[in-house]
């Protein structure tokens, strides 16, 4: 467990003082008794392909204003307070906890006990109480599944209560609006209401992750998705924001998925946190995403998704309610899932950006100061077209690739992973998946072929025996040359027919980075702070 036996029996306690009464209580069945009762509860619908499709409501993805944690000794001097983590009173905690209980008397109920973190050593027992059997179902998708008999013993570390029903009164119970999502890490509870979007549970549970595996046990939890060659040392982990090519360059038929979304590096080795894939699908087509396409079966939901007129089967280019159209289905779904979803210590790290500025070089070798800046950064740029506003690329900036889910510091975090770095000898490459010769509009997208080429000449360990040239800004290393490359494409400045205004446009993206890490400068250490650019390797 996450804490030593003392503390898991006192969180044991804790979360298991809530006492339910409802008016009716189905406590772990099967997914196909949850479909069931899904639809005739009317809820959803099942698609051509088997797979439940159901609708979130008013809420389409999740509510980060409306996310807070309570300040109390627990986490007043931990948690990195501000913008993304929002304090709330243990009293009013207290209260609208006992209000959501009430609201259940007359309710039917779900309960589903689940794990998060397939590391038996470091699991957390989760028990979730629903009001929506869809979310029941989800719950069982996304998170790792006990057997019979760890069930017969299963007590939980920490319990989720989500009714999407229940609206909360912000002048009466402290919340900013009707929903929230509130975390309680001393008395080991997430509520959760006013809402139907069903990953609200499944971040909630990565962000007491996030606080507590680094605290307590020193382990990186990463926002990142995995994967493993033929043997365990071949583990490799990928971090990424939306659009820059994560899920896809993961997916590798050669190698086993470990995970694609959460995972905890341990002393052991990487381990996934989840059971499951909660995967975009908008544009979705068997042609692109074969995997996914795939996994839309029985047993699996789709989230916000229209079907064609007359029809059962699904239109994944509608994106009428949202963009954020989802599917969750069971990581055995798909044919190369790794079980136990856990792998060795990394051997390689890959930082994906999708650089519309045409600056970076499609891969290059970082240095761990550089690597721990980096991380910090989280960068990748919006293209033209992609936002209302949005006239030319925009810097994004998500410290470890995971911003809204860090309940403590960012340079806890790339703290952390310089000092797994130089343990382990793990290597770290920046990979840019976006332009070359010149940015959006001027240049063109890297060829997927050569990020895949240069992906695997650093798996497989060639890029260690190739020369490697200096970025005059940026200081990363560059490799001269990479098998079913052209050497051409390795160094940005020479895509760009006008070299100098190359040199302009990466001094204009060099200064962006600065001025970002101004808000980490004064927190992070020497070394963090001599891999930013205009630093050579």
């Amino acid at each position: 467990m996450i804490t030593d036996a003392k503390t898991v029996e006192k969180q044991k306690g804790a979360s298991s003082e809530t006492t339910l009464k409802a008016a009716e209580q189905f406590k772990n069945l099967h997914p196909a008794e949850l479909i069931e009762h899904a639809i005739l509860n009317g809820e959803g619908q099942l698609a051509d392909t088997g797979a439940l499709v159901v609708d979130t409501g008013a809420f389409t993805g999740r509510s980060p204003k409306d996310r807070f944690i309570v300040k109390d000794k627990t986490t007043e001097e931990h948690v990195w307070w501000g913008d993304i983590n929002f304090p709330f009173d243990p009293e009013k905690f207290d209260k609208l906890a006992q209000k959501m209980l009430d609201f259940l008397v007359d309710k039917r109920i779900y309960v589903r006990d689940a794990f998060a973190g397939a590391n038996p050593e470091y699991r957390l027992n989760v028990r979730i109480i629903n009001t929506l059997a869809w979310h029941n179902l989800f719950c069982h998708t996304m998170f790792l599944r006990p057997s019979e008999e760890e069930l017969a013993s299963f007590s939980p570390d920490f319990t989720i209560i989500c009714i999407p029903e229940f609206k909360a009164n912000p002048a009466e119970d402290g919340t900013e609006a009707e929903n929230f999502s509130i975390l309680n890490l001393t008395k080991n509870t997430i509520l959760i209401g006013g809402t139907a979007y069903s990953g609200e549970m499944k971040k909630g549970i990565f962000s007491v992750l996030n606080f507590k595996l680094p605290i307590e046990r020193q382990i990186l939890s990463m926002h990142a998705s995995a994967n493993v060659g033929e043997t365990e040392e071949d583990t490799a982990v990928f971090f990424g924001l939306s659009g820059t090519g994560k899920t896809t360059l993961s997916a590798d038929p050669n190698r086993q998925l470990i995970g694609d979304d959460e995972h905890g590096w341990a002393k052991e080795g990487v381990f996934n946190f989840e059971g499951g894939c909660y995967a975009k699908v908008i544009d979705l087509t068997e042609e692109k995403e074969p995997e996914i396409y795939r996994a839309i079966r029985y047993g699996a939901i789709v989230e916000n998704t229209k079907f064609f007129p007359e029809t059962r089967t699904i239109n994944y280019e509608d994106g009428s309610k949202t963009e954020n159209t989802r599917v969750a289905y069971p990581i055995h779904f798909i044919d190369n899932a790794r079980e136990p979803s856990v792998g060795g210590v990394p051997r390689n790290i890959f930082f994906l950006t999708a650089d519309a500025f045409g600056v970076l070089p499609p891969i290059s070798k970082l240095t761990k100061g550089q690597a721990m800046y980096h991380f910090l950064s989280g960068y990748t740029a919006k293209v033209a077209g992609t936002e209302v506003g949005v006239t030319e690329p925009k810097a994004t900036f998500s410290p470890c690739f995971g911003e809204a889910f860090l309940p403590l510091h960012p340079t806890k975090y790339a703290e952390m992973l310089g000092e797994k770095m130089t343990e382990s000898e793990t290597s770290v490459w920046l990979i840019n998946t976006g332009w070359t010769g010149g940015p959006h509009g001027e240049g063109e997208r890297i060829k997927l072929a050569y990020t895949r080429a240069m992906i695997t000449a650093a798996l497989n360990g060639e890029l260690a025996k190739v020369e490697y040239q200096s970025h005059a800004i940026f200081g990363i290393a560059m490799p001269k040359s990479c098998p079913d490359v052209p050497s051409e494409a390795l160094s940005p400045r020479e895509t760009w027919k006008d070299q100098a205004a190359y040199d302009e446009k990466a001094t204009y993206l060099a200064k962006l980075f600065e001025e970002n890490f101004e808000q980490y400068a004064e927190f992070a250490n020497e070394e963090i702070r001599a891999g930013g650019p205009n630093q050579k390797a």
